[in-house]
């Protein structure tokens, strides 16, 4: 291909890729100066969480409660597998999963920076009876992107979040 060829279909390709919004991701920016993550060691949640939050910023997570301006303290996450549809045989054709994980943002006397919130994930998949082992995999599969799904959208919310700090003295 010649190199001029070559140069416009970059640019075409690159003027497309703005034209649509796209973004690479980048680090976060955080509205706080400390953050301590209330999340257990061997969470999968909080694993992903510590590690992209290092990647973006590296000094923000403490290792105590007290040091920390904010501090990230999750809820009672919520995993539920329904059944949508099933077929004129009795058949389950159609599973939804969901996943539910409230957090709040406190700080550290244990008042809320901002509203306690929570993110919802919803998957759906076909089933079919034939293929219990295929479908047991897909599933799995689904239920660990929903895990990185969930981090990528606590970084953003807590990227995006506009504490509000009450003074020592009120």
């Amino acid at each position: 291909m010649p190199a001029a060829l070559r140069s416009i279909v970059l640019l075409a390709v690159g003027t497309l890729l703005a034209a649509c919004g796209f973004q690479l991701r980048g680090s976060y920016s955080f509205p706080f100066d400390s953050l301590y993550l209330s999340v257990a060691d061997y969470s999968v949640i909080g694993a992903q969480l510590r590690r992209s939050i290092k990647a973006s910023n590296p000094n923000l997570l403490v290792a105590t409660a007290s040091e920390a301006q904010v501090l990230f303290v999750p809820g009672a996450e919520y995993r539920d597998r329904v059944i949508l549809t099933v077929s004129g045989t009795g058949r389950v054709s159609e599973i939804r999963l969901r996943y539910l994980f409230p957090y709040r943002l406190t700080d550290n006397k244990g008042r809320d920076v901002v509203p306690p919130a929570s993110v919802e994930l919803v998957r759906d998949l076909t089933y079919d009876d034939s293929q219990v082992l295929a479908k047991q995999q897909e599933e799995t599969l689904l239920w660990r992107d929903m895990e990185l799904d969930l981090v990528q959208q606590l970084l953003r919310r807590l990227a995006a979040a506009k504490p509000v700090f009450v003074d020592a003295g009120t």
